[in-house]
């Protein structure tokens, strides 16, 4: 549990910091006086950087936890990103995709980063679709009548994702996603962790 709290306190640090970086690069809308007044917008203001919070339930493989295949929990994902184009940026987040198992149990927990590409679909509605790399940290805990071996391993791997959007404001947009990270299991090689969310993302 501690390992998985400053996880968590790493990740939240991340995305501040990633966040205020996003927050203090300058506006592709602005231009400065040539007299060295202060800058003028010269078109309308738009919402690049964005922060976000998604809740949904996570499937872990069969292979690497065998004793409990196919199990379901819930997933949490915490994200900040940025859209410097119009049609493409960058996003960090922070994943748990839960604890499964009865007698025995496996965590898995990491961070993202991806690059997004969005695009209008119909008004309101945007499809997007993520391609990365995922650092995770598996823990996985054996039954003691279970020759599955238990322990903690880690490590990087691929992370894909894809969903659609819809903006009720400006500002605020709901998300529907399905994404998949690749984990490191203790004795199991490395296999995909999926999940399916619903989130707000919020920009300013």
């Amino acid at each position: 549990m501690q390992g998985r709290h400053i996880l968590l306190l790493s990740a939240a640090a991340a995305c501040s910091l990633a966040t205020n970086a996003f927050a203090q690069a300058p506006s592709a809308g602005t231009l400065p006086f040539q007299d060295g007044a202060s800058a003028r917008s010269v078109s309308p203001a738009k919402t690049r950087v964005y922060v976000g919070l998604s809740l949904g339930r996570s499937r872990y493989p069969c292979g690497s936890t065998s004793f409990s295949c196919d199990s379901t929990d819930n997933s949490v994902r915490i994200s900040a990103g940025n859209m410097p184009g119009n049609f493409w940026g960058v996003e960090l987040a922070y994943l748990d995709m839960g604890r499964i198992g009865r007698s025995a149990g496996t965590t898995a927990q990491g961070l993202s980063m991806s690059l997004v590409a969005k695009s209008p679909v119909w008004q309101s509605l945007g499809a997007f679709g993520k391609v990365g790399a995922s650092y995770g940290r598996n823990d996985l805990t054996p039954a003691l009548a279970n020759a599955v071996p238990g322990g903690l391993d880690r490590g990087f791997g691929l992370s894909l994702g894809a969903g659609v959007s819809y903006d009720f404001t400006p500002r605020l947009s709901a998300t529907l996603a399905l994404d998949s990270h690749d984990f490191r299991f203790a004795g199991g090689g490395r296999d995909p962790v999926r999940s399916a969310s619903l989130g707000l993302q919020y920009r300013y």
